[in-house]
């Protein structure tokens, strides 16, 4: 037991360490910063979207902009679009659970927004139909995926595929890329 113990913190920091030697990342990191500085100062929002451990994820991330992060501050408009289980349950009834995440962008985002959807395969079909519905909205697409990006990749006007393909070590790293991005902000923002 203690060797899967090393070995999995070793695959974590392993797949971090590939995030910190990709220069590439490290300047999608920043056009995103930029982009949702961008974004709330024009009275825009930023959405999220996932399943799962993803939508636990994309809540959290939600929070931390609308909450704080490191200091007391104006909140900034941030919601993960699951949060609503009425209305989740109502479209996924009444039309298909396929558009649940698609039809909330449909009626709250507007141009200029951003989605963060965040798939460790980049395949889940109610993320790709909200990718979709955000870009004919004229909203910014961050994908949040793992290495291979799958059919999210195309749909993303940034994508973060984290170097694995290994579900709890992809989203590990698609925390850490989201805390940083959260905390550039705030800076950006109000220091």
């Amino acid at each position: 037991m203690r060797e899967r113990i090393r070995e999995a913190i070793n695959q974590s920091i392993s797949a971090k360490q590939a995030i910190l030697a990709n220069d590439g990342l490290m300047q999608t990191i920043e056009a995103v910063v930029e982009a949702c500085v961008s974004a709330f100062i024009q009275d825009g929002k930023i959405l999220f979207c996932g399943n799962g451990g993803s939508a636990a994820d994309a809540q959290h991330l939600a929070a931390e902009f609308s909450g704080r992060f490191y200091f007391d501050r104006p909140p900034l408009f941030a919601e993960a679009l699951h949060v609503n289980t009425s209305f989740i349950t109502a479209v996924a009834n009444d039309y298909d659970f396929n558009e649940i995440y698609a039809r909330m962008v449909r009626a709250a985002g507007r141009q200029g927004d951003l989605l963060f959807c965040l798939s460790t395969s980049g395949n889940s079909p109610n993320i790709l139909k909200a990718a979709l519905a955000a870009r004919e909205q004229g909203m910014i697409v961050v994908g949040m995926t793992g290495s291979k990006g799958g059919q999210l990749r195309p749909q993303c006007d940034f994508l973060f595929d984290a170097p694995s393909d290994d579900t709890p070590r992809i989203q590990e790293c698609h925390m850490l890329i989201g805390h940083i991005i959260c905390e550039l902000v705030e800076q950006r923002m109000f220091t």
